[in-house]
């Protein structure tokens, strides 16, 4: 009798602690949910002992620069796009191949040339996006997409964006001073471009045209920088090849501001072409493959370049035939699968010099100085 006591109080007193559990836990809940959203500086923590939590591996980027930047600091790095890489890629390609091509024959590019030619992409790149909104502050208010523009947004004022452009040129100046006179003179012939560029959307519906002009200037600069001048049978090619590429991918990002571009009447070759683009697009693409190859025989080119024009023919086959101009999402995501097509030309360039052989006139020299050496032992 006492043993069946003792449990009759033990089954009394379980079944009050679960109701008072099962009146507890719906408060508990939301404690324990804002505890894991907040994270360790949260003042509440989870009803019981912290699991080891497998945090997943964080990759570095450029948006995660941004956001763990000082707050004064954002908007500017967000006036430069710094965490939007994909237009200072598109800038710094052109400037990759030229200088891969003009490397001499057997050898890789230079690496000291590719490094200040990023740097400069990343300063030209944030200035002409500056630039941009300086011009477009007005236009970006109405457009969702760009709405949250520092400019737009009234983080920063025109002063202040006006001064900070001052500062990315003359950053910008720095590295083209390191260069030789004609690259400097010739670089500094872009700077009109890189201007004129936000204007021609109200002008033409083929602002990116001049936005290809603007762009692909770094494919007759990198050549000019490495040789000292320009050899245009191969730089003019290669660079109207970069032009028909910038209307291709920069039509397709046209195309996401469509509707607000022909509401508040901005011109783009998006609006011109209309349910027309994918002709068009082929035509520009096949006029780049074109002029890529007449580019590689100009230069001697070798199989692994042809066969990465090959490649890029290909990828924009894939780009043109299964984009969706009415879905904003598909237009982003061909525009930035770009930076994935210019790599593959330049490491096609690279293999493809590197399978060239050494300059005859330069194998030659060792043997000349030994014949010149018997003559005089003789």
């Amino acid at each position: 009798m006492a043993t069946a006591r003792f449990l009759s109080r033990l089954s009394d007193r379980l079944c009050l602690r679960r109701f008072f559990l099962a009146r507890e836990s719906p408060a508990r809940l939301p404690t324990a949910s804002l505890g894991a959203l907040s994270g360790p500086s949260s003042d509440h923590g989870p009803p019981y002992p912290a699991r080891p939590k497998t945090r997943p591996t964080s990759t570095f980027s450029a948006a995660a620069l941004v956001r763990a930047a000082p707050g004064p600091v954002k908007p500017y790095l967000r006036l430069m796009r710094l965490d939007k890489p994909i237009g200072t890629w598109l800038l710094y390609l052109p400037c990759t191949w030229s200088i891969a091509l003009a490397a001499e024959p057997g050898c890789w590019p230079a690496w000291d040339m590719l490094l200040l030619f990023g740097t400069g992409a990343l300063l030209m790149r944030g200035a002409g996006c500056t630039i941009n909104d300086m011009w477009d502050q007005e236009y970006d208010k109405k457009v969702t997409r760009t709405a949250r523009r520092p400019l737009a947004a009234g983080e920063i004022s025109s002063f202040q964006s006006l001064v900070f452009l001052g500062g990315q040129l003359s950053l910008a100046l720095c590295v083209l001073l390191c260069f030789n006179y004609y690259s400097i003179v010739l670089g500094a012939a872009s700077l009109s471009l890189v201007v004129i560029y936000p204007l021609m959307k109200r002008i033409t519906y083929w602002p990116q045209l001049f936005l290809g002009l603007a762009f692909n200037w770094g494919a007759l600069l990198g050549w000019s920088a490495i040789q000292g001048s320009c050899n245009w049978s191969v730089c003019l090619p290669l660079y109207f090849s970069g032009v028909l590429w910038t209307l291709t991918y920069d039509t397709i990002y046209a195309h996401q501001d469509r509707k607000d571009d022909l509401a508040i009447g901005i011109k783009s070759t998006a609006l011109r072409f209309n349910e027309n683009t994918k002709l068009w697009l082929s035509g520009f693409s096949a006029m780049m493959l074109l002029g890529l190859t007449v580019t590689g025989i100009n230069c001697d080119q070798t199989f692994p370049y042809y066969a990465a024009v090959m490649a890029v023919g290909s990828h924009l086959a894939q780009q043109i035939y299964t984009l969706d101009i009415h879905n904003p999402e598909d237009c982003w995501k061909k525009f930035i699968s770009n930076r994935t097509l210019g790599l593959l030309l330049f490491s096609g360039i690279v293999l493809g010099n590197l399978q060239k052989s050494k300059n005859p006139e330069e194998s030659t020299k060792p043997l000349e100085s030994n014949s010149k050496e018997v003559n005089a032992v003789s």
